[in-house]
This record gives C-alpha cells, sequence and structure tokens, in this order.
C-alpha cells in the first residue's frame, strides 16, 4: 500500500492542543503518529489523504497555536515488516505483552498477545501502562467492565483475563474495533462485545468498572455518561492527559457527577486517576 508522511511544524500551544489535533487527524484516517522536536509526522494510506479537510481541520485551531505541514509521498515498502521490527515485548507488573513472533513467558500470571497493526494500545504507553497496573490491583471477578477508546483492545482482554464477567470495548476508530476482534480471538477470550462509536454507543446498563483512555476534552464530554452507567461504588479510571491544569478540570467536573477523586499516578507526566460513584 502507497503511504504519504505528513509532516507537522507546531507553533505555540499547549501539548493538550497537540493530542487534540492528532486525534482529529485520526478521525480523517491518519494512523500512524511520530513524534519530532519541532511536532509530529503522521502517516496515512495515499487514497485517503483529502488536503482540503486538512486545510479546513487546521484553519480551525485555536488562536495561538500555529500549525504547518508538509506531505511526502513515500516509497513502497512492507510496513507489516516494519511494524514487528519495531514491536517490542514488555511486562508491566505480572502480565507480559507480546506480538504473535516473539516467543511466549509462562512465568508470568497473565500473557496478553497484541498484533502490531495501526491501532493504538501494546502497553508501550504510558497511558496504557498506567491504566494496566490500575486493573491489575483491582478485584474484576463477576464484574461488568466498560473500556472505552478501547484500540487494540489490550485493556478489555486483561480485564476479561483477569475474571471480568463482560467487557464492553468502544471506539470510534474501525480500525480500532477491527484490530480489538482480531486480538479477542488471539487472547483466547470471551465475553468481550466490541462496539463501534463514541458514547452513544454505550448501553444501558450498569457497570462495577468504567475505563477511559482517550484525552482531556474528550473525557470530559463523556464523564456524565459514564457516571450514569457506573454503579454506586463502581470505580472510574481515567487516563490520556496531563498533571496540573487538565487533572484539576476532571476532578471539579467529578465533583459534579457523584464521583470522588481517590488518588492519581504519573508517568512522564502523563496521569491515570482513579475515581469512585458515590
Amino acid at each position: 500500500m502507497q503511504y504519504s508522511e505528513v509532516v507537522f511544524t507546531c507553533q505555540g500551544g499547549e501539548e493538550w492542543q497537540k493530542d487534540i489535533l492528532i486525534d482529529d487527524l485520526a478521525q480523517l484516517g491518519f494512523d500512524t503518529f511520530e513524534d519530532t522536536s519541532e511536532g509530529f509526522k503522521a502517516y496515512i494510506p495515499s487514497n485517503n489523504l483529502d488536503l482540503a479537510s486538512l486545510e479546513g481541520l487546521l484553519l480551525y485551531q485555536d488562536p495561538g497555536f500555529h500549525v504547518l505541514y508538509e506531505v511526502h509521498d513515500l516509497a513502497p515498502k512492507n510496513w507489516n515488516e516494519e511494524w514487528e521490527r519495531n514491536f517490542k515485548p514488555l511486562a508491566i507488573g505480572d502480565c507480559y505483552v507480546r506480538a504473535t513472533f516473539h516467543d511466549p513467558k509462562p512465568q508470568y500470571a497473565y500473557e496478553i498477545v497484541i498484533d502490531p497493526k495501526m491501532a493504538f494500545g501494546t502497553g508501550h504507553h504510558q497511558t496504557t501502562s498506567l491504566m494496566m497496573r490500575y486493573l491489575l490491583e483491582e478485584d474484576l471477578v463477576g464484574k461488568n467492565v466498560l473500556d472505552m477508546g478501547c484500540g487494540t483492545g489490550i485493556l478489555a482482554i486483561l480485564a476479561s483475563k483477569l475474571g471480568a464477567l463482560r467487557v464492553v470495548a468502544i471506539d470510534y476508530d474501525e480500525l480500532c474495533t477491527s484490530s480489538a476482534r482480531e486480538n479477542i480471538v488471539l487472547n483466547g477470550v470471551s465475553g468481550i462485545e466490541v462496539i463501534q462509536g463514541s458514547k452513544e454507543a454505550i448501553p444501558y446498563e450498569e457497570f462495577g468498572v468504567v475505563l477511559a483512555n482517550i484525552n482531556r476534552n474528550i473525557l470530559l464530554d463523556q464523564m456524565d455518561r459514564y457516571s450514569e452507567v457506573l454503579k454506586t461504588g463502581g470505580r472510574l479510571f481515567l487516563s490520556g492527559f496531563y498533571a496540573g491544569e487538565d487533572l484539576d478540570l476532571l476532578k471539579e467536573r467529578a465533583e459534579t457527577l457523584h464521583l470522588i477523586y481517590e488518588e492519581h499516578r504519573e508517568q512522564d507526566n502523563w496521569v491515570a486517576a482513579k475515581f469512585v460513584k458515590y
């Protein structure tokens, strides 16, 4: 498949604005992102590159956040081979995450096999790692779990392996839901329903645990729905944002929704936070 590389140079603005832009670009069909010293690179199948939509998106960025871009057509290559070369297995607590081409390590209590495709969530990003550590400490036996922004399905799969009765995994990106379904089969787990959509796709049922690893603005927009479906005494775990203002805004929003902030953890300035519904 022919890919195009778009190099984005960001001037001014905050880190969260870049994250929101990346999220918007994913909705335009960009499927891989790489940080640079001046911004980031984004990759998209050349046939899916819509410069008019890209220009429209950049036109409506916040004042003070200026973004320039350059488009480069890439020589055809075996992208699966590239992903395999760059995917390294890792251990998070008592969970070992590997790809199909890595040897298993039976000494770990839990093993998750993830095919390294374009979808987000292999455990390597700080937010995924933080959420996995929280899950490994949580009693999920017999509980219903909601996983918002499921990506590869790694958190949903771990929840199932930890004894969750039912897991609903939701993502707006078809690439992610397709990847999640494939990884569920790879791991031989059951009881996971994968749905493409956003907060409107959340079923009207109660969950004992809600996971949402997305970004600050989407979390703020969707938190009321999380609270609606979270049972009293249930746990809400949020990640995908930074320490400081992001966390403060989420804590303020939680107070209006019968959610008590309990604690948070940081890794390289990324944050995961725990809330309990009262």
